[in-house]
C-alpha cells in the first residue's frame, strides 16, 4: 500500500504556525492558549522590537551569559512573543532571551507575533509566560499580579481563576506588591524571603521601633523569618525596659 504524503509546503509556508498546536504544555498553559490562538511564527529583527516595562526586573549577569552562550551553541529554542502595535513590535515575553541575543550580536530572532489584544489579554499571556520561566523573582511576580489587578479591576477570586494561582498568593503577592520600592529592591539584593516582607507588612503601624525593623531589612541584616521574629522580640523586650527606666525617673 502506498502512503500519501502532504503536500510539501514552501519555506515561506512553514514559518506560519498556529501556536497552540507547536508548543507543549509544559511551557504554555492551556489558559494562555485560548488568548494566544492565531499567533504566527517569524523572523523578526531584533532592532525593530521595542521593550517596554516586563514582569522580570532582576536579571543575573552570569546567568544572562550561560543562556547567550547556549543560544549560540544551540540555537533559540524558545521563540519571543511580541504584539504587533501598528507599525511597531513590542515584546511582551523573553527580556532574558533577548538581552542573551544581543549579548552574541544576534540581528533577529524567532517570534510569536499576536495582535489585537487587550490589555488585560496582554498582562494574562505575558504574566503566565514569565511565571513559567525559572528565576522570575517574587517581588516581579507580585508586581505582576498587582499590575494585573489594577489593570482590570479583578477581585481575588476572579485572579485566582484568570491566572491560575491560588488566591492565597494572590492576596500575598498583592500585599508585596504595594510595599515601598526600597524595600522590595532589598528583598532582590538581599535574597529576602518573601515571608520576611509579609510579616513585616502586617506589623502594627502602632508599633514604636518599626522604622528600626525596616533598617534592618534594608541593610539586609534580615533575610529570614526567623530572624524577622527575633529582631521584633528583641525591639519589643528593650522597648519595654525603656519604658520602665523612664518610669523610675518620676
Amino acid at each position: 500500500m502506498v502512503k500519501n504524503f502532504a503536500p510539501r509546503k514552501s519555506k515561506k509556508e512553514r514559518a506560519i504556525i498556529n501556536i497552540t498546536n507547536s508548543v507543549t504544555r509544559d511551557v504554555i498553559k492551556s489558559s494562555e492558549q485560548k488568548l494566544l490562538r492565531g499567533a504566527q511564527l517569524s523572523e523578526i529583527k531584533l532592532s525593530e522590537i521595542t521593550v517596554r516595562d516586563q514582569v522580570r526586573t532582576k536579571f543575573n549577569d552570569n546567568s544572562l551569559k550561560e543562556l547567550a552562550e547556549n543560544i549560540r551553541l544551540n540555537g533559540l529554542i524558545q521563540p519571543l512573543v511580541i504584539h504587533r502595535e501598528g507599525n511597531k513590535f513590542i515584546l511582551l515575553c523573553g527580556e532574558r532571551r533577548y538581552r542573551a541575543m544581543k549579548l552574541i550580536a544576534k540581528e533577529s530572532a524567532p517570534c510569536f507575533v499576536i495582535e489585537g489584544k487587550t490589555k488585560e489579554e496582554l498582562l494574562a499571556i505575558q504574566f503566565s509566560e514569565n511565571s513559567a520561566r525559572e528565576e522570575l523573582h517574587y517581588v516581579d511576580k507580585a508586581d505582576g499580579i498587582y499590575n494585573y489587578y489594577l489593570a482590570t479591576g479583578s477581585s481575588e477570586r476572579k485572579i485566582e481563576q484568570e491566572l491560575g494561582i491560588s488566591k492565597t498568593e494572590v492576596h500575598r503577592s498583592i500585599q508585596i506588591a504595594k510595599l515601598s520600592r526600597e524595600l522590595k529592591e532589598a528583598a532582590k539584593v538581599h535574597n529576602i524571603e518573601k515571608y520576611v516582607l509579609l510579616e513585616y507588612e502586617v506589623l502594627d503601624d502602632g508599633f514604636a521601633r518599626k522604622s528600626e525593623v525596616k533598617n534592618a531589612i534594608l541593610a539586609g541584616e534580615v533575610t529570614k523569618r526567623a530572624q524577622f521574629k527575633k529582631i521584633v522580640n528583641n525591639l519589643v523586650v528593650n522597648h519595654r525596659a525603656d519604658k520602665e527606666n523612664l518610669m523610675k525617673k518620676f
